[in-house]
């Protein structure tokens, strides 16, 4: 063998020991200040109830599960809609089709054959979205919202009880935005006193406030981790996005000037790292929940700022999950004008995306 050769096949040999040390990540039981390295993607077809959204509302696939693990991964997070499965009238809020939950009962089923670690998210929750439209009340301020949505979580954790946290975990609100940390954590806190009732074991995660981007130090010891995002800055990561409030977009490049500031690594580390790591040292894990690139970005500038955070994230040993699978911000059928996908089972896979992706 020429040196050429050897030093190729140390490589790929060291890459497979490392997505196989990731994968065997879920048999270690997650602990609050000790989580897995999850690495993975959301899968969105309870997003929005009824379509509309990038998937049409339907039945998870299990052949995503068997991609995922394949490529050497460990983690799928569901971010749902309770109007999936319970209608969007505060009057019949807690009447549950039940037969609707048999998808999700499916999906963890299908992380468990396919070892990934299934992260249950209401993105919808009775009370509050972070997307429009908004709910008839708020979960923030009436009982009745709080009331609605302690008894959803109460039936997931009833209907997950026994799972080992190596299979299950719950990402109690999707992107709190504009309340404060007190009625936040009060909400919270409801919310994980329903589920321990039923399931004292149970992993919970609390995304942080301000749509997922602070901390929250109020919550150490209230739940077992918290979930952060990887979205900034938003040049760069939602240029052109129809539903950002931005007008007057600039070409993005990486690093980039936003906001009166330069961002780049150091700025990522400052703004999305250090924080975190405060939290950290009160003895609570933290997880990416969410991060991408939309499609309107140069594939270039796209994959460039991907590894910046990549390479943070993995240095913190920090998990992530990126939004989404298939869909404008993923590795499949991502709809960029300046790729050469390959095709991928009938679908267009973004092979330098996934890559890079396997590589952290």
């Amino acid at each position: 063998m020429n040196r050429r050769s050897f030093i190729c096949s140390t490589m790929a040999a060291g890459t497979a020991f490392a997505l196989a040390a990731e994968a065997n990540a879920n048999q270690i039981p997650p602990l609050p200040n000790a989580l897995p390295r999850w690495r993975g993607f959301n899968l969105l077809e309870k997003f929005i109830a009824g379509g509309g959204g990038p998937e049409p509302e339907g039945s998870f696939k299990e052949r995503d599960f068997d991609w995922i693990a394949g490529w050497g991964f460990n983690f799928v997070r569901l971010p749902m809609s309770y109007r999936c499965w319970a209608s969007g009238d505060p009057t019949t809020w807690m009447n549950l089709n039940k037969a609707k939950l048999k998808d999700v009962d499916q999906a963890v089923e299908w992380g468990k054959k396919h070892g990934l670690h299934v992260n249950l998210n209401l993105h919808r929750i009775p009370g509050y979205c972070v997307n429009p439209p908004a709910e008839p009340l708020s979960l923030w301020t009436d009982e009745r919202a709080l009331e609605a949505a302690v008894f959803h979580w109460k039936h997931l954790a009833q209907r997950y009880k026994g799972r080992p946290n190596t299979e299950v975990s719950f990402d109690l609100i999707n992107e709190p935005a504009n309340v404060d940390e007190a009625s936040y954590t009060r909400v919270v806190k409801a919310l994980v006193a329903g589920i321990q009732a039923i399931d004292p074991q149970r992993l919970i995660i609390a995304d942080g406030l301000q749509y997922g981007t602070q901390p929250v130090p109020s919550l150490a010891g209230v739940v077992g981790g918290q979930s952060t995002r990887g979205y900034l800055p938003m040049s760069v990561s939602h240029y052109k996005a129809s539903w950002v409030n931005i007008k007057d977009w600039q070409p993005p490049a990486w690093p980039m000037a936003w906001m009166g500031a330069t961002w780049n690594p150091d700025m990522l580390r400052k703004v999305n790292i250090e924080p975190w790591q405060a939290l950290q040292r009160k003895g609570v894990g933290v997880h990416v929940g969410e991060w991408g690139c939309f499609n309107k970005t140069p594939h270039d500038v796209a994959l460039a700022w991907m590894e910046s955070n990549l390479k943070l994230w993995q240095e913190a040993g920090w998990g992530w999950s990126l939004w989404n699978f298939r869909g404008s911000f993923g590795i499949l059928n991502s709809d960029r004008p300046d790729v050469n996908y390959k095709n991928h089972q009938g679908q267009q896979l973004d092979a330098d995306m996934l890559a890079l992706l396997r590589r952290y």
